[in-house]
């Protein structure tokens, strides 16, 4: 049968598309100056400041992706031991909780437990030993605040400022009554001892001064004793050591300190005296009197005046009290 007259026969000018490959594209390689363009651009972007906006845009990407991204979704968790035993006690995914009939959980943490950092030094339970000594010391205050009556309290200051006001007029009394009796004492004879002469140390016994001001000599003979004693100790350690000459005389070993002064206190200044520990138990207001009662029976001297009187009955003075003076 002959060919038809309709049917072209192809030609080799004409492409086979259907048959067409196509080869891969040689690269082009990169010459030296623009190596050089593209180093400078990747420099030029990493060196760039991100303002604080970028920089805050980024951090909340990150984050928004790091936590919608799940750990557990990663195929070695679900084969591993600990999640296993995890999903046993309920742990789901999403919080932490005892299963119950249905299958839920009763309760959820969806918060991780806060990190809290010790800086001290002391054991575990030392600080709530602390707070617990603390509250009780805090409950036994407010107890005790809540027992005082405001009244009491009042009434408990003003006697404290009263009688602190009434020892300083009783100390005061002590050395007006020290001085006038010893201004009506007669002079010593000039043939007396030499321990008793003026600027020798005294050797009367504290208890035969009257036991109305004999607290402030007491007081002042320790005190000039405790004042010595310092000195001497001293002298004793600051001082050279010396040697004797037999032709020096008492002027000169006291010129080069080899004559040390010893302070002889009272005889009975240490021993126990129960009656001046007696007057002291009184109160300041009971000292007081007897002390303005000595010096107006005595000196005819009104503390209370300032003022000595020349009779006996203290003609002139309003009275024997304070209040009598207002």
């Amino acid at each position: 049968m002959a060919p038809s007259q309709n049917t072209v026969a192809p030609s080799d000018d004409e492409d086979d598309y259907m048959n067409m490959t196509f080869e891969e594209p040689i690269p082009v390689k990169e010459t030296s100056l623009q190596r050089t363009q593209r180093l400078k651009k990747e420099a030029l972007a990493r060196g760039a400041v991100k303002s604080k906006a970028q920089l805050a845009e980024e951090e909340a990407a990150a984050r928004e992706k790091a936590l919608s991204t799940s750990m557990l979704d990663a195929p070695t968790v679900r084969k591993s031991k600990g999640f296993a035993m995890m999903a046993k006690m309920g742990f789901t995914g999403g919080g932490l909780g005892k299963p119950t009939d249905d299958g839920d959980t009763t309760t959820q943490m969806t918060e991780p437990i806060k990190v809290s950092l010790k800086e001290d030094r002391g054991g575990i339970g030392m600080e709530s030993e602390k707070k617990r000594k603390l509250q009780e010391a805090m409950e036994e205050r407010e107890i005790k605040t809540v027992k005082v009556d405001p009244d009491e309290y009042r009434d408990r200051v003003r006697k404290e400022r009263e009688d602190e006001r009434l020892e300083k007029q009783f100390q005061a009394a002590q050395r007006v009554a020290e001085r006038m009796d010893e201004e009506s004492e007669p002079q010593k004879d000039a043939e007396a001892p030499a321990k008793q002469q003026p600027g020798n140390p005294s050797s009367r016994l504290l208890k035969s001064i009257p036991v109305l001001y004999r607290g402030l000599i007491r007081y002042r003979e320790e005190k000039e004793r405790d004042r010595r004693m310092r000195y001497d100790l001293e002298q004793s350690l600051s001082r050279l050591p010396t040697y004797e000459d037999e032709d020096e005389d008492e002027d000169d070993k006291r010129a080069l300190g080899k004559k040390k002064t010893t302070y002889v206190t009272a005889q009975d200044l240490d021993e126990e005296d129960e009656e001046l520990n007696a007057f002291n138990a009184l109160q300041p207001a009971e000292r007081l009197e007897k002390l303005v009662g000595y010096l107006r029976e005595r000196h005819w001297y009104c503390f209370w005046c300032k003022m000595q009187y020349e009779s006996e009955g203290l003609e002139g003075c309003p009275g024997a009290t304070e209040e009598d003076h207002d």
